[in-house]
């Protein structure tokens, strides 16, 4: 597929123990299927060929040379299929019977995996009848009549993406194979197993999938045998899974009677962004491993399976309460420990009733809240200038009030009138001197009175604002602590509302709702003739939640902006249109690339989230580094 994604697939067939003829019918079925849904590489069950539950049947010569046959039907099917395919069965080598699987592609075995770790307790037997590969070398055999490598340390390498194989009870191991694999360079690995089904064994499965994908920053693919396997003791679910660095992206239908084919995409860039930044593929390579090239598969198509959230940073609904509380939890620690650290005799905040100064006030008043302190030493400054609307003006407040926070009103439209005296500007040209002279006189107020009273401005930006530059420089853009500045404009809504959900009296909430429901603006431009919000953020510098994901995608993953492009068309399919989401990204690579040097001389802050912008941690970037080659993918 196009930008990094490689279409997988699991598949779970209809199965009759021992019966190769039927089973191969069934898995060519399957692998005609994956290719007409432009799937480049499908895995199918442990000992898929023959089934798992043949017991001593496995020392039967007919069952192992029916197996063999099977094998070759399935070869030739696969000739006319752009598709690579996994297929497991028994394969007798050198007076040895071994549990392995097969890498197929277009008639050709590119690879053969014996398993390494054999279960032996309990309902399991495997070394009954088949042998271990642990420690063995890589070497060639035999098979079909064709020569193929054969060995636990096999890359294959589709152009599009380098995968590697597990068999089932190698996941379970203390060191699974996989992880080996994934340092040697595998950005998925399939895993072919025969899993019985146990009550609660399902979702500790899930957590096996899903953190070994995220510990090895890998794709993920298991594909276990159904319900056509033996019932005389166990029951098998058919679990298809399919995960990404720690998320699920697709799973089967459990203890199905239809066969399945789970598909989805796993989005290879993404993993190697993750792990050009991990100290952990930093290491030394694992030694031995061989890797086979194939012919690098051509899928054109652009239709995606997997869900591309259009909110990156706000965390899904059933985990909203926990996530929302964490946060808030880590923003109140840092400002916690700092007003213990720094001995401060009060908290300073601009107010304007906005939603950025809003939650760092909430964060202010539960940090003194747990130091045991009185709410009355937070100093909540409202400053109303120019273009200070009544609404604002009222709910910053009415939310003191509520708080029981000290209130101080200082009017600046008389100090920037003796500014603009000063230097010689007209106060009716409404330009960037007029507006950023405004936001330097509220910080010059903050700090000032913070060192009368012996403590300390906490700043209000956000991360969006950030990103964007959109702060006056020494102005908003400066504080002595800044709670916000690791939290994009969209999570701060969505924590707003959950501290007025959670968090405080009625009164107090209707207030922020109210905040929340008012355009967001600078307000540094005169009302309109009704007293209204003139100067609205979004329309002159674009939507926030365009600007988060393009933020999001571009800082997380090291994405290419038109990669950035395809995703926000889709995840936003229906609200804005290709050339809007276009020229929002023009202006926001811009931004990002012109405003560096804001971000360079950032106060201090707690980091949140996988995201940051602080010139010590997450972010260091030359202030006067070129966005030309950015932009010139979206041209």
């Amino acid at each position: 597929m196009k930008y990094g994604f490689v279409k997988v697939a699991a598949a779970v067939p209809h199965l009759k123990v021992a019966d190769t003829s039927y089973n191969a019918e069934r898995i060519i079925a399957l692998m005609q299927q994956a290719a007409k849904e432009q799937v480049e590489i499908v895995c199918f069950p442990e000992l898929s060929v023959t089934g798992y539950t043949c017991g001593d049947l496995f020392f039967q010569q007919v069952l192992l040379q029916a197996a063999q046959k099977a094998l070759s039907r399935i070869l030739l099917a696969s000739e006319d299929l752009d598709l690579t395919a996994i297929v497991g069965l028994p394969l007798p080598l050198e007076g040895r019977l071994y549990n392995a699987a097969v890498v197929l592609r277009q008639g050709r075995i590119t690879a053969v995996v014996p398993k390494s770790y054999l279960p032996g307790t309990r309902e399991f037997y495997e070394p009954r009848w088949f042998s271990s590969a642990l420690g063995m070398e890589n070497t060639g055999i035999r098979l079909c009549g064709q020569d193929c490598p054969f060995g636990t340390r096999l890359l294959t390498d589709t152009g599009n993406a380098c995968f590697a194989v597990e068999i089932c009870e190698d996941l379970w191991s203390v060191i699974p194979p996989g992880s080996h694999h994934a340092l040697a360079g595998a950005d998925l690995v399939f895993n072919l197993s025969a899993s019985n089904s146990l009550t609660g064994k399902y979702d500790y499965l899930l957590q096996l999938v899903t953190q070994q994908s995220a510990r090895c920053l890998c794709g993920y693919v298991y594909a276990s045998a159904g319900c056509g396997e033996s019932t005389t003791d166990l029951v098998f679910g058919g679990n298809g899974l399919i995960a990404e660095s720690g998320k699920l992206l697709a799973e089967s239908q459990r203890f199905s009677r239809e066969e399945q084919l789970i598909v989805s995409e796993i989005d290879v860039d993404r993993l190697r962004s993750d792990r050009l930044q991990s100290a952990a593929f930093k290491q030394e390579r694992p030694v031995g491993y061989q890797t086979v090239f194939l012919p690098e598969i051509n899928k054109e198509n652009e239709t995606l399976t997997r869900t591309v959230r259009p909110l990156p940073f706000v965390p899904e609904e059933e985990e909203m309460d926990l996530r929302c509380r964490e946060i808030f939890d880590i923003q109140v620690g840092g400002l916690v420990k700092r007003l213990e650290h720094t001995s401060a005799k009060a908290a300073v905040v601009g107010i304007s009733g906005g939603l950025d100064s809003t939650l760092a006030l909430l964060v202010c008043a539960k940090a003194f809240d747990k130091l045991g302190r009185d709410r009355r030493d937070i100093i909540g400054i409202t400053m109303p200038g120019f273009g200070t609307s009544d609404r604002t003006h009222t709910n910053a407040l009415d939310l003191m009030s509520h708080l029981g926070v000290t209130n101080k009103e200082i009017d600046i439209k008389a100090a920037c009138r003796q500014h603009f005296s000063d230097i010689g500007h007209d106060e009716t040209v409404h330009d960037v001197v007029y507006e950023n002279s405004q936001a330097r006189e509220r910080t010059q107020i903050l700090m000032d009175y913070a060192n009368g009273l012996g403590g300390m401005v906490i700043g209000t930006g956000d991360l969006s604002e950030l990103a964007l530059g959109w702060a006056t420089y020494n102005g908003d853009h400066m504080s002595m602590y800044g709670v916000n500045g690791g939290i994009p404009k969209t999570l701060i809504r969505y924590l707003v509302h959950w501290v007025a959900e959670t968090q405080v009296d009625d009164a107090s909430r209707d207030t922020l709702l109210d905040i929340l429901d008012t355009p967001v603006s600078p307000e540094l431009l005169p009302t309109d003739k009704s007293g209204q919000i003139a100067q609205k953020t979004e329309d002159l510098v674009g939507p926030y939640e365009l600007h988060d994901f393009f933020l999001y995608y571009l800082l997380r993953f090291g994405f290419t902006p038109d990669k950035v492009l395809w995703l926000a068309c889709r995840a936003f399919a229906g609200q804005y249109d290709k050339a809007v989401i276009q020229k929002w990204l023009q202006t926001f690579v811009r931004r990002f690339f012109a405003q560096q040097f804001k971000r360079s001389c950032l106060p201090d802050g707690p980091k949140v989230g996988s995201v940051g912008l602080s010139p010590r941690g997450d972010w260091r970037m030359p202030s006067d580094a070129v966005s030309q080659e950015w932009l010139k993918t979206l041209e």
